[in-house]
Formats: structure tokens, sequence, C-alpha cells
């Protein structure tokens, strides 16, 4: 008896732009995902969140009435089930960062291609990966840096000697050397060849790092990572590996 097919993903659609809605609209609905709301601004995004309780929702980060990011905090406090993808048009939108740090699950360009919107609307469902690694660490890496220069400006860190966050002390060595190099950016296999463990085992360690750390998906888990110091701006697995 084979499995059943998991039901499809239903989706709230947030821009001001009333194109950018019918054309994200038909896209999904032609790839067997159901929308099921649409919004113009992120008054109407909070408010459809409310009544319609969709799996994700596609959010623009600059729209009237309630910006996106407003919006997004709201609908993830009001429903922390849901996944929130900011939408953008700069693939360096300085409301990124902020939007990742509010539990946002990653953002997408709105010249995405049809089928990587649909994948990402998948994915994001799951709590897997949204975004290619190296594209979130670029991101975060930008952001974090001006609060990473404060930190350094009141008192120098030594190499190798990050913060440490005190929800980080539930962690296992393991795990935290497992979440530093989430937040550069590696993937489930990029682990598992760095670490020289199974793929399967990854797997296992970064789901307890997120049971542990009350962790969405990997966008917050890099988001963690820079702002607990287990990640530097710049940092990379080569100078990392030279500190030690």
């Amino acid at each position: 008896m084979t499995p059943a097919e998991p039901a499809a993903p239903r989706v709230v659609v947030a821009d001001d732009q009333e194109l950018v809605r019918t054309g994200f609209r038909l896209i999904l609905t032609a790839r067997g995902i159901d929308v099921v709301g649409e919004a113009a601004d992120g008054a109407e995004a909070v408010a459809a969140v409310r009544g319609l309780r969709p799996d994700v929702v596609l959010m623009d980060i600059r729209m009237p009435v309630m910006d996106g990011l407003e919006a997004a905090r709201r609908v993830l406090a009001q429903a922390p089930d849901c996944r929130v993808i900011m939408l953008t048009t700069f693939d360096l939108d300085r409301y990124v960062y902020a939007a990742l740090a509010a539990g946002a699950s990653g953002f997408l360009l709105k010249d995405v291609t049809p089928e990587h919107l649909a994948s990402a609307v998948r994915l994001v469902r799951t709590g897997d990966a949204l975004l290619a690694p190296s594209i979130t660490r670029r991101l975060v890496e930008r952001f974090a840096g001006a609060e990473e220069q404060r930190h350094r400006a009141g008192a120098e860190r030594q190499p190798g000697t990050p913060a440490v966050h005190r929800d980080l002390a539930a962690l296992t060595q393991r795990e935290r050397e497992v979440l530093t190099l989430v937040g550069r950016g590696l993937s489930n296999s990029e682990l598992a060849r760095t670490l020289t463990l199974s793929e399967a085992t990854v797997k296992t360690h970064v789901a307890r790092i997120f049971a542990k750390l009350a962790l969405r998906d990997r966008a917050q888990a890099v988001v963690l990572a820079y702002e607990t110091g287990l990640v530097f701006p710049g940092d990379s697995a080569g100078t990392r590996q030279q500190r030690r």
C-alpha cells in the first residue's frame, strides 16, 4: 500500500501589485498548490492568515498600510506554524535580515522562476531549507556586520572564543559544531562530508538543535549562529579551521 500524498500547501499571496498576485496565483495553481487568499497590504495579510490559516504566506516587504516586516511579525505571533516567505525586488534588501530574525523562513526575488517558486513553497512548508545556503549566508553576513562591529568596539573578542548565548548551553559539543557549520551555510550533504557522518545522522543532529532552541528552520538557525557569536561575518570553513 503506497503512502498517501501530502495535501497541497495552502498559500496566501500578499503584494500590493495585483499583477504580481495574479501571476503567482496562476503559477502556483498550475502546479497543484492551493492559493486560498490574496492581500493587497500587510493588514489584509494578517487578517487573511487569521481567517484562512494557510500553511505559507508569500509576503511582499514594501506594502501600504502595514509593511511586510510588521505583518510577518504579527502573522507568526498569531500562527506560529505558518511559514512566511518574504518577496523582494533586491537580493540584498535591507529589510530581509530583520525579516529572518523576526521568524520568516527566507526570501525570494520577485523574478523567481515558476519552478523555483513552487519548489520553495513546498520546501518551506516542511521546514526544510528554502534558500541556497550561500545566499542566506551572504545576506546575513552583510546585515549582521553592523551588529558585530558594535560588539567589537566595546570588547574585542579573541579568535576562537565566540560569545555563548545562554540557550546554547542545552547543546552538546557536536550539536554546537553542527550549528556553527549551518551558520556558515553548509547543506546537510556538505555537513556530512565535513564531519564524516552519514546524512541521516546529520539530519538527526539538525532536528535536535531545532527542537532544543525552538527554531523553525535553517534561516532562523543561521541568524542565531551569527547573533550568538558562533559565526562571525566573513567566516569561512577554512578560516575557522585555522583558528582551532
